[in-house]
């Protein structure tokens, strides 16, 4: 997640915002005409393009099925940009969407610059008490509402169930065992054990936790990453890729991961719901029982993964409110959120919609509810997004070999002190 931009990236980040979106209104700018919803509600979507975006921009659709006189203008906008883009759009005070996808950290930071609109009351925020604890949780800052959970998720190890026969190994449950396991299948295939993503520091907190350890503790005030479980668990990372267990890469890291997943060239992969659809699409996946997913291997303290997810917000200064609030509500009711489990294996947010057919039927959420349930919160604060850009650097310098994890954790806490004034 990059911080910071430049005034030439600005002034081109407005104007293709510009050509693609904006909160204009074919009514009065109140979004109602005869009692009606109507005008135009532009939804900036983060989801993955190619996969995602095909199935949330049909179920857009279905909406202005319902409302025929709202138009909905879908952008699929580039998760890695999307943070900054809606800022930049929203402090200008024009072109930023009406809704916007946010991803679960963002969403206490757009509310504290004062970005999103409070939904208590709406029509946005029906049923709020069917919401999975742990979901709502990111969506609430300072005792108000200003989003709606879409989707939960966490992570786990997806492996090959082809070559895990092939070298007659088993899934690993702990990090020692991952590294056996991977040499035996180098011995036996010739291929490597796992690809572990190394551009996004998303990736090392199940590494982090696993240790004992995590980014800051938000109720004492204080920095954690560079404290021993922390530089351990840089130790981790880097003893897996020195020892040949698994592959990284400094850039494009999804796209390297995914690819050489869905190709046979690796055996695992840390990755979570939302990459499920993509992996599919590969040649060693035409059989979808080939995939197993299975929890993250432990650590020496614990298995620990991270919460995520996506919540729905709605812009302050939308122009159509009152069709806002209703599209919010439409894509994250029960009956929607099934549809999206039974095309995208993504798991619901509502309690309801756990017990709907198409949810209970599915095999992926089968797995990921428990490891879901147990995840690790990562602090609601505003400034949560922002950890990871001096973290991923860090981490990408380790596992490249550019620097030690002692002095990358020492660097990455030396800036979340900046950040976080009056930390310790």
């Amino acid at each position: 997640m990059r911080r910071g931009i430049t005034a030439t990236a600005l002034v081109a980040a407005l104007a293709l915002a510009a050509t693609a979106c904006g909160s204009d209104n074919e009514s009065d700018g109140t979004g109602k005409s005869s009692g009606e919803l109507s005008g135009t509600v532009t939804w900036w979507d983060t989801s993955t393009a190619g996969s995602e975006d095909k199935v949330f921009k049909k179920i857009a659709e279905d909406f202005e099925k319902k409302h025929p006189k709202v138009d909905v203008k879908y952008v699929n906008v580039p998760f890695g940009d999307a943070q900054n883009k809606f800022k930049n759009a929203a402090q200008s005070g024009s072109d930023a969407p009406d809704v916007i996808r946010s991803e679960v950290a963002w969403t206490p930071e757009f509310a504290d610059l004062g970005y999103l609109a409070p939904l208590d009351g709406t029509t946005a925020l029906k049923d709020s008490g069917d919401f999975l604890k742990q979901a709502a949780a990111s969506t609430k800052y300072k005792d108000k509402t200003y989003a709606v959970p879409q989707v939960i998720d966490s992570m786990g190890i997806f492996y090959n169930k082809k070559i895990f026969k092939e070298a007659g190994v088993e899934v690993p449950k702990t990090v020692d065992e991952l590294k056996t396991v991977s040499k035996k299948i180098k011995d036996k295939t010739g291929k490597t054990g796992m690809y572990l993503r190394g551009d996004d520091a998303y990736w090392f907190l199940s590494f982090l936790y696993g240790e004992g350890g995590d980014m800051v503790d938000a109720s004492a005030k204080s920095v954690t990453i560079d404290n021993p479980a922390g530089v351990k668990a840089m130790k981790v990372v880097k003893d897996l890729v020195d020892s040949g267990a698994a592959k990284t890469d400094a850039t494009d890291g999804w796209e390297n991961m995914q690819a050489s997943f869905k190709d046979g060239k690796v055996a695992m992969m840390i990755n979570g719901p939302w990459a499920v659809a993509d992996t599919y699409a590969g040649k060693e996946f035409k059989d979808k029982a080939n995939l197993g997913i299975a929890p993250v291997p432990a650590g020496s303290a614990a298995q620990g993964a991270p919460q995520g997810g996506h919540n729905l917000a709605v812009y302050a200064g939308s122009k159509n409110l009152d069709a806002s609030y209703a599209f919010v509500d439409y894509m994250t009711s029960a009956e929607t959120q099934a549809k999206v489990t039974k095309e995208l294996s993504l798991l619901p947010t509502r309690t309801s919609a756990y017990a709907r057919q198409d949810v209970v039927d599915n095999e992926i959420v089968g797995f990921f509810k428990p490891v879901v349930e147990t995840a690790v919160e990562r602090p609601w604060i505003p400034e949560t997004g922002s950890l990871f850009a001096p973290l991923v650097t860090e981490y990408t310098k380790v596992l490249t070999g550019q620097t030690t994890p002692e002095k990358a954790t020492r660097t990455t806490g030396d800036s979340y002190r900046k950040l976080l004034k009056g930390w310790k």
